[in-house]
């Protein structure tokens, strides 16, 4: 396993992240196909063995069971202090007014959500899931930095934002002495890269760690395009990321099968080592529902594109509509 620091921050994170949306109760939440606690334990134990210690959650995977998932199985599988834990705030936990959203209200009734369930006394990068349009981003900043000199949160981030929003955040921040965030947690892979535009520039140059979600597409880049999987049928969300741009993408998919057939390696080690070599990742995030896709990630570490390969991977790629 290979370690890094997270942006210009102190955190030395691997260079692989384990995303938990896949564990979960089945039949809580929006994801019925996610592995219960009995079949999550296994993946987990495998990526703290293969040297991951970074973990990415979030209160809302599974209607807030994937984080009393992982934070039993790290409990049992090591030391609190080996482990990075990144959970996220937004999505609304229950029905009501104050249920969602980044008000101060909101963020401090959700990290002690996340601290009961995680079965810890803090969490290592708090994000925010998503931008708060009716929220004063000086009231989102200045809750963030509270939780952080309180000891609950050790760092703060964000996810999915436009490249203005997150550069407002920041500039909040600065002005009034308080905690910056460190860490963007986007979505980038081979089918959509609209975040090369803006966004990674920025974070290349305020010193912001990249960890991307979807790193294969929800497993589009892994199989055939008409190949279906449990996930791939149930997944409705995923299902709606292709259906634009599905002619482009196909021919995509279609040059990853090609590279990957004449290097005689799984799909998966392409497509991770393209992300691993873009200029300013700091860790894709991996779903794993196999223990097999835990090995095939960490076997990407050691895959190094040529220039040449890199070029036929990105030269179909066309504008999308950005999500």
């Amino acid at each position: 396993m290979e370690y890094t620091k997270l942006g210009r921050s102190g955190l030395e994170v691997s260079r692989l992240s384990l995303g938990t949306m896949s564990f979960g109760v089945p039949e809580r939440g929006n994801t019925p196909w996610s592995l219960n606690e009995e079949q999550s334990r296994p993946i987990i134990k495998k990526a703290v063995e293969s040297g991951i210690n970074f973990f990415s959650s979030a209160n809302m995977y599974s209607d807030g069971t994937s984080e009393e998932i992982l934070g039993r199985a790290l409990k049992d599988f090591g030391r609190r202090d080996e482990f990075v834990i990144s959970t996220k705030v937004f999505v609304p936990m229950r029905k009501g007014p104050n249920a969602a959203g980044l008000s101060r209200k909101a963020i401090m009734t959700e990290i002690d959500n996340s601290l009961r369930r995680l079965g810890t006394d803090y969490v290592d990068v708090y994000q925010i899931h998503r931008w708060d349009p009716h929220t004063p981003i000086e009231e989102t900043m200045e809750a963030l930095h509270d939780l952080v000199k309180t000891g609950k949160v050790r760092y703060i981030g964000a996810s999915s934002m436009l490249a203005w929003q997150f550069a407002k955040a920041q500039h909040a921040a600065e002005r009034k002495g308080w905690t910056r965030l460190v860490s963007m947690e986007n979505r980038l892979n081979l089918l959509y890269r609209e975040e090369e535009r803006e966004m990674l520039p920025l974070c290349k140059d305020e010193g912001v760690g990249v960890t991307p979600y979807l790193p294969l597409a929800a497993g589009r880049l892994t199989r055939d395009w008409n190949e279906q999987t449990s996930r791939s049928e149930k997944d409705q969300i995923a299902k709606g990321l292709f259906v634009k741009s599905e002619e482009a993408d196909r021919k995509v998919v279609e040059r990853v099968s090609e590279i990957a057939a004449n290097r005689g390696l799984p799909r998966a080690q392409i497509a991770l080592a393209w992300l691993l070599q873009k200029d300013g990742v700091t860790a894709p995030i991996i779903g794993a529902t196999k223990l097999g896709h835990i090995e095939d990630a960490v076997a990407a570490l050691s895959v190094r594109l040529t220039p040449e390969e890199v070029m036929r991977l990105e030269e179909l790629y066309i504008p999308h509509a950005w999500v």
